[in-house]
């Protein structure tokens, strides 16, 4: 079963980049296998960070429940519910706050999420002030996923080369809002449309790779990537056939590797 060992600057961020790297949603899908506690190191010298090793947690098949018939004795359909309006009022009580209990928990998830994406947003927009670039910022929450977009013709500035400075500003935010709210966050930063752009320009580049190495039937390894880019290099390798891919190397030096299937 694939695993990964990711670095990080807390345990949890580390498990978050694994997390998305296996391109899966929330770390209760996951098993976690802390390998190096982070070290602070003094007056920010000497820091390490943490390594985990994440596997993904085997699906359980659950059987089809067989229809029961209805044994003799049991009580009729009419003489059950007379016994279910018979029941006690503090036992109907008990069995409605049950039920609300996981609503009020969606309820409480949804509120967190969405005071997050406001720091998100507030935490952006003065970056663009302190740089003094004019932009806007969008923020919304979808599938528990907070996306951040900030637009405008100034902000290719906080780019940087392959994304590198963007980069930063996202490891920014999720700092903020680690330091914020005490929980974590799962956030897609796009700024100035370059995500989109860089992910079709990642599509037709593994397209040639995968004919070179069908051609060639050699293994080509690509220049270290982030989780995201390395997302999108296996999952369009996946979609042609006589050809995998896998990832090799530490973060942040962690490679994808394009090899022809046995």
């Amino acid at each position: 079963m694939e695993w990964v060992e990711v670095k990080g600057p807390t345990v949890e961020l580390a498990v978050q980049a694994a997390v998305e790297e296996l391109g899966l949603t929330s770390a209760d899908q996951v098993r976690v296998e802390v390998l190096k506690e982070p070290e602070k190191g003094f007056l920010g010298v000497g820091r390490k960070d943490a390594v985990v090793r994440v596997q993904p947690k085997a699906k359980r098949r659950r059987r089809p429940k067989k229809k029961s018939q209805p044994e003799s004795g049991s009580p009729a359909p009419r003489q059950k519910k007379r016994q279910e309006q018979n029941k006690p009022r503090q036992e109907q009580k008990r069995e409605q706050k049950r039920e609300q209990e996981p609503q009020k928990s969606r309820e409480e998830d949804s509120a967190v999420l969405e005071e997050q994406a406001e720091i998100i947003g507030a935490f952006l927009r003065g970056l663009l002030e302190a740089f003094g670039l004019e932009g806007t910022v969008e923020t919304r929450v979808e599938e528990e996923i907070i996306y951040a977009d900030v637009l405008g013709g100034q902000t290719e500035a906080l780019i940087g080369k392959h994304g590198v400075v963007l980069e930063s500003i996202l490891e920014l935010c999720k700092t903020v809002i680690q330091r914020r709210t005490r929980e974590s966050a799962r956030i897609r930063l796009d700024i100035g449309g370059y995500r989109e752009r860089r992910r079709e320009a990642l599509r037709i580049y593994a397209q040639r790779l995968t004919e070179q190495v069908l051609e060639e039937q050699t293994e080509i390894m690509l220049e270290p990537m982030n989780a995201a880019d390395r997302k999108v290099i296996h999952d369009a390798v996946a979609e042609v056939e006589g050809v995998r891919t896998y990832s090799e190397g530490e973060e942040p030096r962690r490679s994808v590797v394009l090899s022809p299937e046995d």
